[in-house]
């Protein structure tokens, strides 16, 4: 059956047929339909890699993919691990492509290089492949969760080649799901890949780590993300000045993702207020600056040259107008907290002055403060600003507390060091003179002493032997000549262990005991009084609550080393002396009162009367903390030396304190 239209209507009734782009008789014609206008795309993912050529500095992952393929040796599960942003789920797609690419004829195998033209291709890429399946772990981390994966593994692909599981966020899952996976993911059948992406590397439990291939995705270099940012933007048709392209790339982190969102953001900036276009000015680093909250690069340098120098006037009318700008005083901090390291870096290497990953500014002025602020005043700038930031963020008003930490470092630039103070309160204007930290002794030991001063090594001896007076509570023992080991041209069979030589001294057998049995050792040191000391006889009297049988573990221990049985140890009731932790302590307590006598330090006493003093070290002691016994018959507590005024520092771990007494 057939409907007349309104023509022949109007033919049949005699009336003028309407004009045919006119209303009809039953109502006005439709309108043709306008196609929806495309939802614009975020640079992110518009300009999302396809291909492993378009991944940027992933360069050795890329290199051990493609030989992959090219060797058929393609793994069935990956773990693709990296800060945000550096391309994880990038990767995952373009393998899964890979692994299901059939070419333009429909006929080709796995590739290193999709063709992104047939059928898997575009699936893949338009999201909606049935045999590429993507689950988000931070929302799906039960075990049902895997159960599902699992079950859908033992059917076979419905229109690729490979079923791909791609699982972002892996660390998410819990403990039972990982356990529910690991048989599957140790042999899957031959048409499952699993891909997993994740930020978190160390959450992953080492049994799936185990069963993985694991790639780390680095951060991408400034340099690299600036010349990326670039080509996007004149794909855009937008232009950039490089500084701003420079902070972009900068305050991306090595995210090409973060990057991009900002890229973005600055574009719908600055052609908004007539720039960036082909024709106006380029969007400059002013604009980024001002979108990203920064302080401007030249204005952190004022302000840190104006600490440096000791002008509160000046570093404080910097901040009032970052403040009345918008900007956040405590971002200003950080800015300067990265320019103190940058300076740092640049002082310590002088070839990133020629470095161009830095900006021409921090090329230059940096450089310039490098070679006149030293390093003591840079690195406690460093520290005040790492203190002082945690303070903006608990002090209600960030703005006082910002501006409270930079008057501290204006004052605090114009104090002198500690090495300058002391040779102003001896009355020494003279510039110091560093000294080396130790001068190797003509027979291989050092020369330092305890106290850092420079002196002659007190070890003795010549030819191939060698006399050491250090006593060593860790099971070591007073030897005298050990012959220096000749050079070995083949190996030697290691010899039996030989019977020790046995103690001449209470404190010898309680070293012997140190690398034997701790705990003995500990009870010999803080509880035990010896009565009488005449081998291979031994009184001791043990304090309560000692350690039960220790005079029978004591006897077992010097028989069985010394290989001598007429070893015994008996206890008694006489008083004895004093514990060896006793008699250190006496030591430390003699030290402290000759240093807190000596002139020196009562002068800088007098100087700063609320110091304290701290404690007294003396290395020539030994590890009970008393003098060397071939030393004992002398004053327990000797006069202290003290190094030269203008000598180094030297920490106590730096010190061989086995070569000398």
């Amino acid at each position: 059956m057939t409907v007349p239209s309104d023509q022949d209507r109007s033919e049949e009734a005699g009336l003028p047929a309407p004009p045919a782009d006119g209303p009809g008789l039953f109502g006005d014609a439709p309108q043709p339909s306008v196609a929806p206008a495309t939802p614009y795309r975020v640079l992110a993912r518009k300009y999302r890699p396809t291909t492993f050529d378009d991944l940027i500095g992933q360069e050795t992952t890329v290199r051990i993919l493609r030989n992959a393929f090219a060797l058929g040796r393609v793994a069935h599960a990956f773990m693709l691990t990296g800060v945000r942003g550096v391309g994880k789920t990038t990767t995952a797609r373009i393998i899964a492509r890979a692994l299901n690419c059939t070419g333009p004829d429909g006929k080709g195998g796995p590739t290193a290089d999709p063709c992104g033209v047939c059928p898997n291709c575009v699936a893949i890429l338009a999201d909606r492949h049935p045999d590429v399946l993507e689950m988000d772990a931070a929302s799906r981390t039960g075990v049902d969760d895997v159960r599902e994966i699992i079950e859908a593994t033992r059917f076979r692909p419905m229109q690729g080649r490979m079923k791909v599981f791609i699982i972002d966020e892996v660390h998410m899952l819990s403990r039972n799901a990982f356990n529910a996976l690991l048989k599957t993911l140790e042999e899957p059948p031959a048409q499952v890949t699993f891909i997993f992406a994740t930020t978190e590397l160390r959450k992953v439990p080492v049994t799936v780590l185990s069963r993985c291939q694991t790639f780390a995705l680095r951060r991408v270099p400034q340099v690299m993300l600036a010349a990326h940012f670039d080509r996007i933007a004149q794909a855009e048709h937008v232009r950039f000045a490089p500084d701003a392209l420079s902070l972009i790339a900068r305050a991306a982190d090595g995210s090409v993702r973060d990057g991009l969102s900002l890229l973005d953001q600055a574009i719908a900036q600055g052609t908004l207020d007539g720039e960036g276009g082909t024709d106006a000015a380029p969007i400059g680093m002013d604009l980024v600056a001002d979108m990203l909250g920064l302080a401007d690069r030249g204005l952190v340098f004022d302000l840190l040259d104006a600490v440096l120098e000791g002008r509160p006037d000046r570093a404080l009318d910097i901040t009032t107008d970052v403040y009345e700008r918008g900007g956040d005083l405590g971002v200003l901090l950080g800015d300067m907290l990265e320019l103190v390291h940058t300076v740092s870096r640049i002082k310590a290497i002088p070839a990133l002055r020629d470095n161009p990953e830095l900006p021409e500014a921090e090329r230059q002025r940096g450089a310039a403060l490098a070679e006149r602020v030293p390093v003591p005043v840079l690195g406690r700038t460093w520290q005040m600003l790492l203190k002082g930031l945690a303070e903006v963020e608990q002090a209600p008003d960030r703005r006082q507390a910002a501006e409270m930490i930079l008057i501290r470092l204006c004052y605090v630039a114009d104090l002198p060091p500690p090495g300058d103070l002391v040779r102003r309160v001896m009355g020494q204007d003279a510039a110091a003179t560093p000294l080396p930290v130790s001068t190797p002794a003509p027979n291989g030991s050092s020369g330092v002493q305890g106290n850092g001063a420079l002196a002659p090594a007190m070890s003795s001896g010549g030819g191939d032997g060698e006399r050491s007076i250090r006593m060593v509570a860790n099971g070591g023992m007073r030897v005298a000549d050990v012959p220096r080991p000749a050079p070995q041209t083949a190996p030697q069979v290691a010899p039996e262990p030989q019977p020790v030589a046995p103690p001449r001294t209470w404190r010898e057998a309680v070293a012997y005991v140190s690398g034997r049995d701790a705990m003995l050792h500990g009870h010999l040191r803080h509880a035990t009084h010896v009565v009488t000391f005449a081998p291979p006889l031994i009184e001791i009297r043990v304090e309560r609550n000692s350690l039960p049988g220790l005079a029978r573990r004591l006897e077992s221990l010097l028989r069985e080393g010394t290989g001598d049985p007429a070893w015994q140890v008996r206890l008694s009731d006489a008083q004895g002396e004093p514990t060896l932790a006793e008699q250190g302590a006496e030591i430390i307590q003699l030290h402290r009162a000759a240093a807190a006598a000596h002139p020196l330090v009562q002068a800088v006493m007098e100087v700063f009367p609320t110091a304290r003093l701290g404690e007294v070290t003396d290395h020539a002691l030994d590890d009970y903390g008393l003098p060397p016994e071939e030393m004992a018959g002398g004053a327990l507590a000797p006069d202290l030396e003290f190094a030269p005024l203008d000598a180094d520092l030297v920490d106590e771990d730096d010190l061989d304190t086995d070569d000398f007494a």
